[in-house]
């Protein structure tokens, strides 16, 4: 899922190729500039204006703002520093935002429920993946399913028909995950009054 706007110049000082390699998969090679230092910055590169500013700072390393162009107007350029992997998860979240800013002004619409997902989701399949992980479907599965039998177990109300109507379900199973899943079911007397 990348970002196709020429509209975003990004600056990203890292040693770490991966963070440099994560902004420029998500806003497209020609709009990212990556360097380790600003000082090993070409002359040309290091006076243009940069709409942010990603600065990897050393843990235990007091300020990374002396890391920074001198030429960088703060007021008008967002500026983020911190770890390599506090980077990492900007870059995740600055993709997300810079999709649904195009989407929002383009449309107007919101952002899909399966990108927000893919976003949240990655992080933490990586770090199943390396603490060797496993059976991470249906422990996923059973995460989302809770909260969303939940939700519309609240919209209707508590009425379990109408919940298993909207999502597509056999009211016996809804039943069977509400006891599985432990979801508390409450049924407001006064709702129920007023629909019949």
């Amino acid at each position: 899922m990348s970002i196709t706007s020429s509209v975003y110049n990004i600056l990203v000082l890292s040693g770490d190729p991966d963070i440099q390699s994560h902004f420029k998969h998500a806003f497209k090679d020609a709009t990212v500039t990556g360097a380790k230092y600003a000082s090993t910055l070409p002359k040309d590169l290091a006076r243009r204006p940069f709409d942010a500013v990603i600065v990897e700072v050393k843990p235990g390393s007091s300020d990374g703002t002396t890391a920074i162009p001198t030429n960088i107007d703060h007021s008008h350029t967002l500026v983020i520093t911190g770890s390599r992997s506090v980077l990492k998860r900007t870059s995740k979240l600055m993709q997300v935002m810079a999709r649904q800013n195009a989407a929002g002004a383009s449309k107007k619409e919101a952002l899909s429920l399966e990108d927000y997902l893919e976003w949240k989701m990655g992080d933490f399949v990586k770090g199943m993946r390396d603490g060797s992980g496993r059976n991470l479907h249906p422990m996923l599965i059973n995460a989302i399913e809770r909260p969303l039998i939940t939700k519309a177990l609240q919209e209707t109300r508590g009425n379990q028909i109408q919940a298993a109507q909207l999502l597509g379900l056999n009211r016996n199973t809804l039943r069977k995950k509400i006891h599985d899943l432990h979801i508390p079911v409450k049924r407001n007397r006064h709702a129920h009054a007023r629909e019949v």
